[in-house]
């Protein structure tokens, strides 16, 4: 990114937006309060054109995906947070002068003295940012919950909270600061596609400690202490002296502070993210063991090992959330002693399956269904360690096989393991039709409790 650019900026500029989501719009909306107006030029799918019409009717909408050519008469480019960086049209932009930018970045310039918690992670990023706004509300604090969580911090522009908890995916983390306090939950291989490689990913994971003032990481991960060991003001949590989980409790050093079995969010995993949450609030100066009780009123998100019940003899969780092999082993982790059927697969990203696979030879579920686009990858690498596997080629036929495996009183879960971009529009659509698939009323799904201000 080039330097912080506000909204007030593009007065007199030639301004492009890139992406009609529910960032985009925001980014429209929010230029729009400012600077009323600016001509604003739209980029988008020829599918999404005539609504972003409809949305706003003084735009140029363009029902394409742009170049260098299409970028070369604007100043600036606005784009949304899934179109990757490293698109040749935004590198060419910028090597031509043109300023990139974003909703997060837009945000983060818009206020530079607020008190944010930005919380980023393979996994756990969003209970843990969840987790954050909870515990700080129960002791009065007005906290903002916003971000990759499900609302764009644009949507907020011109509001005021004591606390922001936000949460970064992997496409935001160079767009954000400076933070307060940056946190980093876990860190694995994910959204090749996006950023091109491993590395990258990691590399750009890492963006926010180069911009946290505090620097909070996961003491659980060799790699990710090993990573991030240069920084001045590094604290951490999951080790024995500070927020840890040990003996079935979540303590602060020696002291047991909130046993972890009053958690709703089930899993070892999930216990963590809540010692990350009580770190993060106590880095931030606030009573973090005073807040501890309220983990016991905290609903897990939906889509994230969720329990929706039981239905024709079955238990059913929906962890369409799931989209690495590590946040599938977690899920099954959580679950040790029931019969389960796992059902995993989904968009091919090329992600190593090779720490599940290993797992799986060494402790299988009761069965392993794999589906969608990279099910017969899965399957096959399977079959080659010797572990029994149903192939089946999309979800619905992969919930029907679920069915005829699992015993009575026994676990289905969806934890995919995969993004759900070969059969849905995103994980929460694959959820509420993983729902409907085991019985419920996917209504009954509801959307994150908390988000905005409060």
């Amino acid at each position: 990114m080039n330097s912080p650019l506000r909204i007030a900026d593009f007065a007199g500029k030639r301004v492009a937006i890139w992406g009609f989501g529910r960032e985009g719009k925001a980014a429209i909306a929010a230029i729009r309060s400012r600077l009323p107006a600016l001509p604003l030029t739209l980029f988008c799918s020829v599918g999404e054109a005539d609504a972003a019409r409809t949305f706003d009717a003084t735009l140029t909408v363009r029902g394409e995906e742009p170049d260098a050519v299409a970028f070369a008469p604007f100043d600036v480019v606005v784009k949304s947070p899934g179109i990757s960086a490293y698109k040749p049209a935004l590198l060419a932009a910028r090597e031509s002068g043109i300023h990139v930018t974003s909703g997060t970045a837009l945000w983060f310039a818009e206020n530079p003295h607020a008190r944010v918690v930005a919380v980023t992670g393979t996994k756990g990023k969003s209970t843990t940012t969840a987790l954050l706004a909870h515990l700080a509300r129960s002791l009065g604090v007005r906290t903002a919950l916003a971000g990759n969580i499900g609302m764009p911090l644009l949507e907020l522009l011109g509001q005021s909270a004591e606390l922001w908890a936000i949460e970064l995916s992997s496409f935001q983390t160079g767009e954000a600061g400076p933070v307060e306090l940056g946190v980093i939950t876990s860190l694995y291989e994910e959204h090749l596609d996006w950023h091109g490689s491993r590395e990258r990913y990691i590399e750009d994971k890492l963006k926010l400690a180069s911009v946290s003032t505090q620097l909070l990481v996961n003491a659980t991960q060799a790699s990710l202490l090993e990573r991030t060991a240069g920084h001045p003001h590094r604290i951490v949590f999951g080790s024995e002296d500070g927020w840890h989980v040990a003996g079935g409790f979540i303590g602060r050093g020696t002291r047991p502070v909130f046993d972890a079995s009053a958690l709703r969010a089930p899993g070892e995993h999930n216990a963590l993210n809540a010692c990350a949450a009580l770190a993060a609030l106590e880095a931030m100066g606030f009573d973090a063991v005073k807040a501890a009780p309220a983990l016991a009123t905290f609903r897990p998100l939906p889509h994230r090992l969720q329990p929706l019940g039981e239905h024709d003899g079955f238990h059913w969780i929906n962890d369409s959330i799931s989209t690495t092999p590590q946040a599938t082993l977690a899920a099954l982790g959580s679950l040790v002693g029931q019969a389960v059927t796992v059902i995993v697969g989904g968009h091919d990203r090329g992600l190593d399956w090779h720490d599940f696979v290993a797992a799986m030879k060494a402790h299988a579920p009761h069965a392993i269904v794999a589906q969608g686009s990279n099910g017969p990858r899965i399957a096959r690498a399977l079959r080659e360690a010797g572990v029994t596997v149903e192939e089946t080629t999309d979800l619905a036929t992969a919930v029907a096989r679920a069915r005829a495996l699992t015993p009575p009183g026994g676990t289905i879960l969806l934890s995919p393991g995969a993004p759900s971009f070969d059969q849905f529009h995103d994980y929460a659509d694959r959820g509420q039709r993983f729902a409907e698939m085991a019985g419920f009323d996917a209504h009954d799904i509801v959307g994150i409790e908390g988000l905005g201000i409060a």
